[in-house]
């Protein structure tokens, strides 16, 4: 009679292997890791436990009966980092392609519920091939009840995708559903249709790189939030942007112990923004400036420049960073701005992290690629994100602040709690030029001298810039709460989120919104 152990053992060891030892060769060659190497290089050292490490395929159709392997694909069960605990499963290339079967997706369904009963992030590591051909629709309903469960899990848990090798078809809609998708440059890619069906049916002729490598998607799309140099940067980066998020939306971040002063002044700061409206400069500067330890972790960096979003600290305490970026279409927003913008708004107020917006922008993009692609409902989803918004909302307009677009950067009229001002801040419904010629197109028009009507212009705008192109005036009606020196912004920052650390604020009782999608 064999010795249970020793089976047991025997078993185990026949799991680990996973599609067997050449494949797994091959894995590496192609300069990828395993399933179980990326969770090990994820997780805390040793604290993975590994969950329904025996199950095999149910499926008996075309010879796969004789074709099963312990885990059948997928490696799930859950484990920590920094301490705090998480929930993973890492699909196996080396098993059938890393195809999903039922079982397979049962797996990943039964590691979901775990997340949500305890309340954990859940990260998928994916590396596919797509659904399993030879289960047909078990398959495909496979990939149904993993979808499902990460409508429920939305905004209950932060979920993570990573992309660490082909992800098309169908597979590519649960990481679509998750919070961040980050791929890794040179072995991942993530399509709907891929480069054959492509050439076939609309005869273009594109690479797989190309149509959905990490590049593309984190630069042109948008699919993807990041594109790290290789798989164990990727991981890396899972690791750091779970520092910032809560285990769950009933939590509150995790705060870390600073040495930076949080009444810091940073002199240099006063310079930053040019006195002339129309020079550029770069926001980044400013942020990091301001944040703990000049730390800010960027999301979509790639992907509408002119909008800047990410994770920071200030005074210990987890903050997400909403900022219009001057030296990209002087900061407008337009479409792909917009829907960038709202998404990270929505997933820090899903998770209870405070929201900071340093404002300069001179308004949406004009132009018919704008309208006709509908910035007017692509805007409303940012105007609508902030305003629905109940986390801490402090707002910092360093320059320019026009028209609807200084209502929709987490102006104090859709409940921003607290709004400051640099002293150069221009906060009207238009820039100087553009007003003068509106309201004084009549009396210029009645001037004939050329050199006359220039100099009435020059009187007219400075007049404008003394009424209107300044803080004072939203400031005298209670729309900005102050007035401060660029120096002090850290520490306006931190005063107010330590002052809102207990906020409560709550939206009207409904099954839920309907954002302008």
């Amino acid at each position: 009679m064999t010795d249970p152990l020793a089976r047991l053992e025997q078993l185990e060891q026949q799991a680990v292997l996973g599609g067997g030892q050449a494949r797994i060769d091959k894995q590496h060659e192609a300069g990828k890791l395993t399933a179980r190497e990326r969770i090990a290089a994820l997780l805390d050292p040793g604290s993975f436990v590994e969950l329904d490490r025996f199950v095999t395929h149910r499926c008996a159709d075309f010879g796969m009966q004789d074709q099963k392997i312990l885990g059948d694909g997928v490696v799930t069960g859950h484990g920590t980092v920094d301490g705090r605990p998480v929930c993973v499963f890492a699909q196996d290339f080396t098993v059938f392609g890393g195809s999903l079967s039922g079982a397979y997706a049962a797996k990943i369904c039964k590691v979901m519920d775990l997340a949500m009963k305890i309340g954990c992030p859940v990260v998928g590591l994916n590396d596919s091939g797509g659904a399993r051909i030879q289960e047909g629709v078990e398959s495909l309903a496979g990939y149904a009840d993993i979808f499902t469960r990460n409508v429920l899990a939305s905004g209950v848990v932060p979920q993570i995708s990573a992309i660490l090798g082909p992800c098309a078809g169908g597979a590519v809609y649960s990481p679509a559903i998750t919070d961040f998708i980050l791929m890794a440059e040179g072995t991942s890619y993530m399509f709907i249709t891929g480069p054959e069906v492509i050439k076939t049916v609309t005869h273009e002729e594109v690479t797989k790189e190309a149509l959905g490598g990490a590049k593309s998607h984190a630069a042109k799309s948008g699919v993807a939030h990041f594109a790290e140099a290789d798989e164990l940067s990727t991981l890396a980066r899972i690791r750091e942007l779970l520092a910032f998020m809560p285990g769950n939306n009933a939590e509150d971040p995790p705060s870390r112990p600073t040495a930076d002063p949080i009444d810091r002044a940073d002199e240099a700061l006063d310079g930053l923004v040019p006195l002339d409206p129309n020079k550029p400069y770069d926001m980044k500067a400013l942020i990091t400036g301001v944040v703990d330890e000049g730390r800010f972790v960027e999301v979509h960096k790639d992907y509408a420049k002119n909008i800047i979003c990410g994770f920071a600290r200030v005074g210990g305490r987890s903050v997400g960073i909403v900022a219009n970026q001057p030296k990209h279409l002087a900061g407008c927003l337009d479409i792909d701005a917009s829907v960038k913008a709202a998404r990270f708004v929505r997933f820090c107020d899903c998770f209870n992290i405070p929201l900071v917006t340093f404002v300069d922008v001179p308004g949406f993009l004009p132009g018919t690629t704008q309208e006709f692609g509908g910035i007017i409902k692509h805007g409303a989803k940012l105007l609508y994100a902030f305003a629905e918004a109940t986390v801490p909302k402090v707002t910092v307009i360093t320059r320019k602040a026009y028209g609807g677009a200084y209502d929709v950067m987490a102006s104090k009229h859709i409940r921003a709690d607290m709004n400051f001002a640099f002293p150069a801040a221009e906060i009207a419904v238009m820039g100087p030029e553009g007003a003068v010629n509106i309201i004084h197109r009549g009396a210029l028009d009645k001037i004939a001298d050329e050199g006359e009507r220039a100099a009435a212009r020059a009187r007219f705008v400075e007049e404008y810039k003394d009424n209107f192109a300044n803080p004072y005036k939203a400031a005298s009606l209670g729309y900005v709460d102050e007035i401060i020196r660029p120096r002090e912004t850290r520490a306006a920052l931190a005063r107010s989120l330590r002052l809102l650390a207990n906020k409560r604020q709550s939206n009207p009782p409904r099954k839920h919104g309907n954002i302008p999608l």
